[in-house]
């Protein structure tokens, strides 16, 4: 199932119009994938931005024109690899590096997805993209004709762990794909917090919606509380000085902005004001969106 398919398929099961989810999934990979509904979806790039973390299989002497196990195999070399050679080049990728974006993927290219051009036989230009590897974890290691490495990494939003795979092999000389991969977590959803559509479809036919959870839930940003009285001027708009909502000690930038517990939307402290960003309009409760954290791919 794509990401996509997911969204469509739970709007079904909650009767929700708008939904959207906070970073694509392969659709042969599985695991966390948040999804923010109804009003909500106006939160999703704040979601989408948080580092994300991934169980991985790498199998090596095999390179693939997708760069993972759904591709058209395009070199076979006979690896001769010792896992602590694998170790030390796979950990050679820490901290910030570049990465080209692969051919079957998502990004746009003159008003175009590239994985329509690649589709159509188009090798694109593409420029090289920073990103960041902040952990890695070797977890196993199956010697074959084309030995497999299972390892977990921690990255910044935007990375590719197919193109780490690919660029893994291609340092060890013999090339190398993803066979197999689990997002663990993204930003504050974690796997065993997630739920599967099975599992959704059950809990409503038992007219259980707990798994929704409220707008703002894990937002990586500071809290700013506001009187009743600057409420109001919040949701239409309008600005409101620090020294009249007892934020004279909030730091500048963005903050999620609350009154008497309930999310108003998104703030940025500046100039000694503060300045809505995105406003939820009244009412929007539990049920008007949130992170549901959907098991599958």
């Amino acid at each position: 199932m794509t990401s996509m398919g997911a969204l469509r398929r739970l709007r079904v099961l909650l009767g929700e119009k708008k939904a959207g989810h906070s970073g694509t999934l392969d659709p042969g990979a599985t695991g966390v994938l948040p999804v923010c509904l109804g009003q909500a979806t106006r939160l999703a790039e704040y979601y989408t931005r948080q580092p994300k973390s991934y169980r991985a299989e790498a199998t090596f002497g095999l390179t693939t024109d997708t760069q993972d196990a759904e591709g058209t195999v395009l070199r076979r070399t006979a690896p001769d690899l010792r896992p602590e050679a694998v170790q030390e080049a796979l950990f050679s990728f820490l901290g910030k590096i570049k990465q080209l974006p692969p051919m079957y993927s998502a990004v746009h290219h003159n008003g175009q997805r590239l994985y329509d051009l690649a589709r159509r036989g188009v090798v694109a230009e593409r420029a090289e993209r920073e990103t960041e590897i902040l952990a890695i974890r070797w977890l196993d290691w199956t010697p074959a004709q084309y030995p497999r490495a299972v390892f977990t990494v921690t990255c910044s939003s935007g990375t590719y762990i197919r193109t780490l795979c690919h660029d893994l092999g291609e340092r060890l000389g013999c090339g190398a794909h993803m066979s197999a991969l689990c997002r663990t977590q993204a930003g504050p959803f974690q796997l065993e917090q997630s739920v599967s559509l099975a599992e959704i479809a059950a809990r409503l036919a038992a007219g259980d919606r707990s798994f929704i959870l409220p707008p703002g839930w894990g937002l990586p940003l500071p809290v700013l509380e506001l009187p009743p009285e600057r409420a109001a001027a919040f949701r239409h708009g309008l600005l409101s000085a620090l020294a009249r909502i007892g934020g004279a000690a909030a730091q500048p930038g963005l903050c999620a902005v609350y009154q008497a517990g309930t999310f108003l939307g998104i703030g940025r402290v500046e100039a000694e004001v503060l300045r809505p960003v995105k406003v939820l309009s009244a009412g929007a409760g539990a049920d008007a969106g949130g992170g549901t954290m959907v098991q599958g791919g």
